[in-house]
């Protein structure tokens, strides 16, 4: 029951959230985003990190994915960002011109490709030289942490344990994506930790409604609708708080340089 990203009825589901100061801030801290001019975002979704490599000063955002569903969502998201482009395109053939881009990012999209040499290739090839690469993902570390008060995501494989082995096998080792980008022809490659905000919750039932929807969670569509109801119900008796409630999740972010 894998989320179909070609579907007019998904074109939304990545268009529903801002990017958190706690991205900003580390993206900020690894770029120096005053000085770039092109940024390309690779499995762009609704644009909602084309929009932030905007705001914090980027010049020209170009947005690519391989969904022209989701690719309306992020036009319609950004229509009010006139230097923001979207292309249909794919990580390891993006049509683009060689040696145009002094930023690339590609964020949650990595364990969607299992060829990740043809995808650093691309990388490499659509980057000026000296251009930064951020490739930002979950490794298994990260996707199996508890779940609590704020990693809420954690709670998904306590009571699906089935769902461990759906997720794991998906995710790429760290180990193997440096080494992947040392051959690609990468070098200064760093690696940091992240744990992003992903929505400070009013209400708990806001939560809840938006796990319902699965909105943005892709891991969720492995679920039917009777599983679905069980987990919110899990959820709801797990938080203890009603109000204010920080979800976060934990990445890990690669930074590269060509």
């Amino acid at each position: 029951m894998a989320i179909d990203f070609h579907s007019q009825e998904n074109r939304n589901t990545y268009t529903t959230r801002s990017a958190d100061h706690s991205w900003t801030d580390i993206i900020k801290g690894l770029v120096p985003i005053e000085n770039l001019s092109k940024a390309l975002d690779i499995g762009c979704g609704g644009g909602i990190y084309a929009k932030a490599l905007s705001d914090m000063g980027v010049d020209t955002v170009t947005g690519i994915d391989f969904s022209e569903a989701i690719l309306e969502g992020a036009r319609q998201n950004c229509k009010e960002y006139k230097n923001i482009s979207f292309q249909l395109g794919h990580a390891f053939e993006t049509n683009l011109d060689s040696d145009k881009y002094d930023l690339l990012l590609e964020r949650a999209l990595i364990h969607h490709i299992k060829d990740l040499s043809s995808c650093f290739r691309e990388a490499f090839r659509v980057l000026e030289q000296g251009g930064t690469y951020i490739v930002q993902d979950r490794t298994p570390e990260d996707c199996l942490l508890e779940g609590d008060e704020n990693h809420v995501r954690g709670y998904f494989f306590e009571l699906f344990p089935r769902l461990i082995e759906k997720e794991t096998e998906r995710r790429h080792k760290s180990t193997v994506v440096i080494e992947l980008l040392k051959k690609a022809g990468f070098n200064n490659i760093q690696e940091v930790r992240l744990w992003e905000t992903r929505q400070v919750w009013k209400h708990k039932e806001q939560l809840l409604t938006d796990l319902s929807g699965r909105t943005g969670r892709s891991i969720l569509y492995e679920l039917d609708d009777n599983e679905m109801r069980l987990l919110i119900t899990h959820i709801d008796q797990s938080l203890t708080k009603d109000t204010n409630i920080v979800e976060k999740d934990r990445w890990t972010i690669w930074k590269a340089t060509k």
